[in-house]
Order: C-alpha cells, then structure tokens, then sequence
C-alpha cells in the first residue's frame, strides 16, 4: 500500500489530503449553542463556558482588532483578556476566569497558538479543569471535546470506536467509524481537552504521541489517516499527587508544554477567587448572596490555608497538616453547602454552623489521624482567636 489514504468522510468536517479547509465552528454546528441534550425551554444547571460567557465572548471578538491564528475565535489578546477580566474600549467589563499570575495564562495561550500541545499542571483544587474549559472556549468556540481521564479509559476514547451493529453488517468503513472527540477536533481544527491524564493507564497514553508528533491518526484497518487541520491542539490536565500512578513517558512529555498551576499566593486572592466562584455558583441555584457570608469565607480560606501550610498566619505556631488536600475547590464546595443550609433552614445568612460539618469533612479524611489532628488544632489555635467563639463552639459540636 503507498501513503495511506485520509479520510473525508468518516468525521464531520474532515479536511483531506488535498488541503481542503475544514469548516469553521459556525459552519461545522461546533461552539454555537448546537444540540446539547437538553429538553426545549430547560435551563442547564451548568452552561458550558461557551453558552454562560456567551456574551463576553461577542464583546471580545467585536473589539478584537489583533492577529487571530487560523481558526481562533478571538486573538492571543483577547483569549487572556477574557481569563484574566478586564474593561473594553465600549465599557464591556469581561469578569475574571482565572485569578493568578498573568505570565501563566500567556504562556499557555502561547502554547495554544503553536505545534506544542499544553499540559496544566497542579495540586488538586488549583482550577486546571477551569482553566482547560475556558481556554477551549476562547479559542475554538467549544469546549466539549473532552476526554474524561481514568483507570478504565480505553484507547478508543481517544482515537475512535466502531459502530459495531454496522462493522458487523458491512464490515469496516467510514459510516462504521465513530471518531473520539480528539479526531473531531483534530478534523476541525478545533482544541480537545484530556482531563486528569495521568490516571489513563501508560499505553492509552501514548495513543497520544502520534497524534501529538506526527499530527495524524491512523486508521489502519481503513488504510487511511485522519490529518490534523490548523487550528487543532490538545489541552492536558493531571495533578502533582497522581505522581506514580500513571507518570508520563518521556516520549509522551516532551509534546507538552508544561504549565504549573499553583495555589493562590495570598489569603486575600484566595478569598476573592472562593467568593466569586460561590457567588456564581449561587446564583444558579438561588441562594443567597456571597456580600451576607464574606467573614465566614474569610474564616474557612484562613482555616484550610494553616492547615495546608502546617503554620499558623503570624507563624507562631507549628501544625500539623491532615491528609487532604485543603485547596480552593474544597473550599468553595463547603462555602456552597454552607449557603444551602442558612437559605433552606436558616436565616439566609451564612453562619458558623453552616459551614462546621462542611470544614469537617474536608479535613478529616482519614477517620484515625485527621481527627486529632483537626481536634488539637480546635484546641490550640481556634478557641483562643478573638472573635471566633461561635465558629469554635460549632466546630466543637459536629466533631463530637
């Protein structure tokens, strides 16, 4: 067989070998509030990035005057003005995605617009889903080509499976193939996203390494290939506590370029990240609003930060720190559960017992030594803080 054939058909909107574009995301129903499952008249209860910024994103691409890659919705620009926030010239404020250094988001979106796949690295909690969502969402328009990483990820999520009713009748063929969203996107030119990669199991993995290098699939029992069009790459995610369960082979690392996410670097940004993301979280669900609960968010970043750190704010005292994790996310999830209970049966606003049973779970994981750990910590540190009486004293009843 001479140089395989690539196809044109099996994948909506495939490009072929003769350099035909493939269509843009309008074109193609990619990105533009297409079929998403939900029943006429129903409202998600979590809009992807594309449909819920929908609006800052028209502002961004209407005011965008600067050099777009080839199928970019929104220029380099643009894609880190709409993850960082900031004020257009026609006073369109674009809220912030992301709130961290600004040369991290750059350099990612510098990676985006070259051949160099992107992985985000971090602890858990330090938003690298979000992140890939939002980047996905700024430069394809799309961000639902995804491959959920875990230990029973099969190869075909990432290349392609077969419809196994028609493989069955007719045999292999195009109209059998079922592409993974990694070859629509590389058929598109659009970017995939690959979460927690480091849970697929290593020769999963390197299905990546063709596709990254070579910017090809394979479809050997068609004798064809599916060709990478401009506009395609691939958006990776793992975390630093996954190390040794599925690490990376050095072949496969070197097509990432390696982004690291790192936890917010004050109490102050911390606060401001837990009380933004809650308050939009709220508002999908109704409750109450995040100004009525501040004090107490402040409180829960301060606990889980000690803890997280094992030293107190004015280092004066040494802790100990729990096996969990204690980050970010976790924090927005016990805020969250916080507000759910003073809306349904309370005040409405968010108190110390709200939030105690939410704070106990995240840090005691491991029933045996979190539970000393976060005892002695109640004993030591909190009962004696001025003005944290009733936070203690909430503490002290859930953990009894």
């Amino acid at each position: 067989m001479t140089v395989p054939e690539t196809i044109e058909s099996a994948v909506p909107g495939a490009g072929s070998v003769t350099g035909a574009a493939a269509p843009t995301a309008t074109e193609s129903g990619v990105g533009t509030g297409g079929d998403t499952g939900i029943e006429s008249g129903a409202e998600a209860l979590r809009p992807h990035a594309e449909h819920a910024f929908a609006d800052e994103l028209k502002a961004l691409a209407a005011a965008d005057d600067r050099p777009r890659p080839v199928r970019w919705q929104l220029s380099p620009w643009a894609v880190a003005t709409y993850l960082l926030g900031g004020t257009l010239p026609d006073g369109t404020v674009i809220t912030p995605k992301y709130v961290g250094p600004r040369r991290i988001v750059e350099v990612a979106v510098t990676t985006l617009a070259t051949d160099r796949a992107l992985l985000l690295l971090g602890v858990p909690g330090t938003a690298k889903t979000w992140v890939s969502e939002h980047l996905a969402a700024a430069v394809s328009g799309d961000s639902t080509l995804l491959v959920q990483g875990t230990a029973g990820t099969p190869e075909e999520a990432i290349r392609y499976g077969w419809n196994y009713a028609k493989l069955l009748a007719h045999g292999p063929s195009r109209d059998a193939l079922v592409p993974s969203p990694v070859m629509r996107a590389m058929s598109q030119g659009l970017t995939a996203r690959v979460e927690e990669l480091t849970r697929i199991p290593a020769d999963v993995q390197d299905t990546l390494i063709t596709i990254l290098s070579e910017k090809t699939l394979p479809v050997p029992e068609l004798g064809q290939e599916v060709q990478a069009v401009r506009g395609f790459n691939l958006i990776a995610t793992a975390n630093d506590r996954d190390r040794g369960v599925n690490d990376l082979s050095s072949a496969l690392r070197r097509r990432f370029n390696t982004v690291v996410l790192p936890l917010p670097a004050t109490p102050e940004a911390e606060v401001d990240i837990v009380a933004r993301r809650v308050d939009q979280i709220g508002r999908s669900l109704d409750l109450p609003a995040v100004p009525e609960g501040v004090e107490e968010i402040r409180r829960i970043v301060t606990v889980f930060r000690e803890l997280r750190d094992g030293v107190t704010t004015d280092g004066r005292t040494k802790l100990k720190s729990p096996s969990g994790t204690l980050s970010t996310a976790e924090a927005i999830s016990v805020v969250t559960g916080g507000l759910a209970l003073a809306a349904h049966f309370g005040d409405g606003i968010l108190r110390p017992a709200d939030v105690a049973a939410g704070i106990l779970g995240a840090v005691v994981r491991d029933p045996a030594a979190d539970r000393v750990i976060w005892q002695e910590y109640l004993e030591t540190v909190v009962r004696e803080r001025d003005g944290w009486k009733d936070f203690y004293r909430a503490c002290r009843e859930v953990s009894a």
